[in-house]
């Protein structure tokens, strides 16, 4: 890959992270990561355990302050917005969601829209209809007044979705949402996921485990290994038996896929 100046990638990119270092408790968790994420579009992070993805989607959601180098999202120091101007532009989804069960899924997307009213503002006609082409842009109109403790794990995770959907930002951060859900719900929650992104315009960061996964539904990919980039490129770029090598540090054999037009890897 050609590799573009800074002033290029920021144009065409929402996030931006150049010479990015992260130590904690005396480890280096991330080394010199310079990747840019094109607006509009679903990019994937992935690679093995423990190689920094989930690090990196924290330092763009401003949980982790970079040890050096910068995050930037439209042009500006991630560190520099101001909380609720941020949360206008990126919603973040981590992997640990600890609340939300003892409310009904129309309170829980409800909560999307603080960054636009406020704590202690009121909630406006506009909230209130943003949280309802919320509830159905995801489909989750049968469930509206359900309690989220009571909902099945895909269906939970489509409640936090359609909530960073009535948040109305720009870019999703979303950290392994699919960890551990079964193969139905997994393609029905990323199936959701691509679908908002294309009839939004919304761009998507999302760490998956599963390169099968990431080839099928996003645009481009991201791989990182001991902390550092190693590949970035489209699906059809990276999913290459060679390349795989280099990620994972395991023989696998690509063939097309017989159905859609991606790849399919395997290991050997």
């Amino acid at each position: 890959m050609v590799k573009s100046g800074a002033a290029e990638i920021a144009s065409r990119a929402g996030f931006v992270v150049q010479g990015v270092g992260l130590s904690m408790a005396g480890a280096a968790i991330l080394n010199d990561v310079t990747l840019s994420f094109p607006r509009g579009q679903m990019v994937a992070l992935v690679g093995h355990n423990g190689s920094g993805k989930s690090s990196l989607l924290k330092i763009l959601a401003r949980q982790h302050q970079p040890t050096v180098g910068s995050a930037c999202y439209d042009g500006q120091e991630v560190s520099a917005f101001q909380d609720r101007a941020f949360a206008r532009k990126v919603a973040y989804l981590p992997q640990d969601i600890g609340v939300g069960a003892d409310t009904t899924v129309r309170e829980l997307v409800a909560f999307g829209r603080y960054p636009w009213h406020g704590a202690l503002g009121r909630f406006s006609d506009i909230d209130r209809s943003k949280v309802e082409e919320a509830i159905r842009s995801t489909h989750l109109e049968h469930l509206a007044d359900r309690m989220v403790g009571t909902l099945s794990g895909g269906e939970r995770q489509k409640a936090w979705i359609a909530m960073l959907v009535a948040q109305d930002s720009e870019c999703l951060l979303l950290d392994e949402p699919t960890a551990a859900l079964d193969i139905a719900h997994q393609m029905d929650v990323l199936s959701l996921i691509r679908r908002l992104s294309r009839e939004k315009g919304l761009g998507v960061v999302i760490v998956l485990h599963d390169i099968n996964m990431a080839a099928r539904f996003c645009d481009h990919i991201h791989a990182l290994k001991g902390g550092r980039s190693v590949v970035s490129g489209t699906p059809k770029e990276i999913v290459r038996s060679e390349v795989l090598r280099t990620i994972y540090g395991v023989d696998m054999d690509v063939l097309p896929h017989p159905h859609i037009d991606a790849p399919l890897a395997y290991v050997r």
